[in-house]
């Protein structure tokens, strides 16, 4: 569907990037050829060459292109934490969106793709992690450094504590979807319960107890 604004030439491009993404996740980065991803988005080969030089270069936009998904979460982490949202659960709110977006099967797939050609294309891995979970880490610690300043937690390393909340929301539910695959995966009612202990048994740490 085009988009408003949207010129032709854009439009192709668009169309190349998501057939790329849906061949790569099927297929995996050697399993793919650009005819299928030119068959997939009804365009010749002679135009996926034209919008990308190579493989491994329309690879790498469908990597990147997931950044836009990281700014949702960042913005996401700042509104939430907010002294007001915060007050009123905010931190629950995000740890079960986070888990809603960073356990998303195209995500999980993408994730092992990358980490699958990290020796091959090093600084496409860096940075997918730089603009995603280094953004997201950085505005988490950001947020608990002023919430620390106004009361309302006690992070002595906010830095750390970010640490902290991302490595107990995610470590095992995630590693477990990577090794296992995506068709045994949690359900959102265990996920979303994952969420709540994981911010109960951090706020045990670095919440503000009542004097």
């Amino acid at each position: 569907m085009k988009t408003a604004g949207e010129t032709r030439s854009e439009r192709k491009n668009r169309d190349i990037i998501e057939a790329a993404t849906a061949s790569f996740l099927s297929g995996g980065y050697d399993g793919t050829s650009m005819e299928e991803i030119a068959t997939r988005a009804g365009v010749s080969k002679q135009t996926v060459y034209k919008h990308f030089s190579d493989k491994e270069t329309l690879f790498g936009e469908v990597v990147l292109s997931t950044a836009t998904q990281a700014n949702d979460i960042v913005e996401s982490v700042t509104t939430l934490l907010s002294e007001s949202n915060f007050i009123n659960g905010g931190l629950q709110q995000l740890a079960r969106r986070l888990m809603a977006i960073l356990m998303n099967d195209e995500i999980l797939k993408l994730r092992r793709l990358i980490i699958a050609n990290a020796d091959r294309m090093p600084q496409l891995g860096r940075s997918w992690y730089e603009k995603g979970f280094e953004r997201m880490m950085a505005s988490m610690a950001s947020c608990f450094q002023k919430l620390t300043s106004r009361g309302l937690l006690q992070t002595a390393d906010p830095d750390l504590a970010a640490s902290h909340f991302f490595g107990m929301l995610l470590w095992i539910p995630m590693n477990e979807a990577m090794f296992t695959g995506n068709s045994n995966r949690r359900s959102q009612a265990e996920l979303e319960r994952h969420a709540d202990v994981t911010v109960e048994v951090f706020l045990v740490t670095y919440g503000v107890r009542s004097k």
